[in-house]
């Protein structure tokens, strides 16, 4: 018998690409999504495999699902800020009722459970790289804080339903991710940059630039994932790329990427817009033997094709 993962919010960007490692390494593959941000065409090219099954389902309600189970991996959640200033209510229940739905069936199947956090736990970050151990600086009542407070909520049930409930829990912090299958509209820096650059509109530049993002590109991620699903540890562990840089010269490597003529223009730095962003991922090298290996540049170069 083959084992069986469920991948909640599976038609996501990241949730796709987790789809094809699993059935790359012979695991059979259920996919859960309400496709409120994600898109079949992500999976599209899976469905005709017998080890892979899609649910049109929004977790937030009762999950009812058959048969054994190996691990619960719950991507499920809006993920960029255009996306939760949009969703805000939906993403606060997908965080909150969503993983708490996600927990019971990992306690009823006896299976691992894999939460995928985020680098936005930190908040506005006052330590740079952020270390696991840093609690964050959060405004709850700001217009992040819907995704914020929803993640750190999802991490504290996580942790409670392993201590109290003895489920075999795994929380990822994942930071900036990028590759193939992203939105163009999806309103992170990455996607919107060369969505602009290719079309030779005006880069819009939020604020002066010069706040930092640690880029990681989506193979990366997987592999660090996965070895995290395979592992003993239980609190939370940061996967990224620690290579920080300006999102000005960001906007300048992809304008050179992609032959465009776009000129970088200005705008005010939303709320609460965090000025650094970058992993201390000691931990990760120390306990997964994990590390990224795609510099920016070859992963732009091996994402700009899926966006022309």
């Amino acid at each position: 018998m083959k084992k069986r993962v469920l991948i909640t919010g599976g038609a996501g960007f990241i949730g796709s690409h987790l789809s094809d490692l699993f059935l790359s390494k012979g695991y059979q593959v259920i996919v859960m999504d309400n496709l409120l941000t994600g898109k079949m065409k992500n999976i599209a090219h899976n469905l005709k495999n017998k080890d892979f099954k899609f649910i049109k389902h929004n977790v937030t309600e009762y999950i009812d699902l058959k048969g054994d189970l190996f691990a619960i991996l719950h991507f499920a959640s809006p993920a960029s800020p255009a996306d939760y200033l949009k969703y805000p209510i939906p993403t606060l229940k997908v965080g909150a009722l969503g993983t708490h739905n996600a927990l019971g069936l990992a306690l009823a199947k006896r299976c691992k459970f894999l939460l995928a956090s985020t680098s936005e736990v930190y908040g506005d970050p006052l330590v740079n790289p952020q270390p696991e151990k840093y609690w964050g600086n959060v405004n709850p009542i700001g217009p992040r804080g819907v995704y914020d407070e929803a993640k750190r909520f999802a991490e504290a049930i996580t942790m409670a339903y392993n201590r109290y409930h003895s489920v075999d829990t795994k929380i990822v912090r994942i930071f900036n991710t990028y590759g193939p299958r992203m939105r163009g509209n999806d309103g992170r820096a990455i996607p919107n940059f060369l969505s602009q650059a290719l079309k030779d509109r005006p880069i819009t530049m939020y604020g002066s630039g010069k706040q930092t993002r640690s880029f990681c590109y989506a193979s990366d991620l997987i592999a660090g994932i996965y070895k995290l699903l395979l592992s003993k540890e239980h609190e939370p562990v940061n996967i990224g790329n620690p290579n920080e840089m300006s999102l000005l010269k960001l906007a300048k490597l992809i304008i050179r990427l992609t032959g465009s003529e776009s000129k970088i223009v200005y705008e005010v730095l939303p709320v609460d817009d965090p000025k650094v962003r970058c992993p201390d991922i000691g931990k990760a090298k120390r306990l997964l033997k994990w590390h990224p290996k795609v510099q920016i540049e070859e992963g732009l170069e091996n994402t700009i094709p899926s966006f022309k």
